[in-house]
């Protein structure tokens, strides 16, 4: 599995067929929040989904993340596995990435095999397990209104 695209590949791939794309789209379950998807696009080539995740502020330097390799999405109803084809800007446990101080914000993307266009509600899961995974389940594939994420200064 690659871990990174080459910028311009990415720029020629995402330019060169038709998108449709779900900005800050609703889950009916986000794993913490801390954790959020900016925006979800579907294409023929592949489906990316675009997070964001702020460091917590319980740990010293904001700790670290990973994601799983056998991380995938699935519509809402099927049993049918879309597998992570490429992570940008996020390692591939067993690699982290280690935050320098609370509160930092970090973006990064996961690029799926392509879903259908007609997929209304879908799920994002790491890892179906116990722990603190980065999974999110019915996230509708509608626009809505932009989420805040809080930062509270514990200082």
């Amino acid at each position: 599995m690659k871990s990174n695209f080459e910028k311009e590949t990415l720029e020629e791939m995402l330019t060169e067929t038709e998108s449709y794309v779900f900005e800050n789209p609703i889950s009916q379950y986000t794993p913490n929040e801390h954790l959020g998807v900016e925006k979800i696009s579907l294409d023929d080539d592949f489906t990316r989904i675009d997070f964001v995740y702020i460091a917590p502020k319980h740990y010293i330097n904001g700790g670290w993340i990973q994601m799983d390799s056998g991380c995938f999405i699935r519509p809402i109803g099927s049993e049918v596995r879309y597998k992570m084809l490429s992570a940008i800007n996020m390692p591939i446990a067993p690699a982290k990435y280690y935050f320098k101080s609370k509160g930092q914000v970090h973006h990064f993307t996961l690029l799926f095999s392509p879903l259908p266009k007609n997929i209304k509600q879908i799920d994002i899961i790491e890892k179906l397990n116990e722990g603190t995974y980065f999974n999110f389940f019915r996230v509708a594939l509608q626009h809505n209104a932009p989420t805040l994420i809080r930062i509270i200064n514990e200082n």
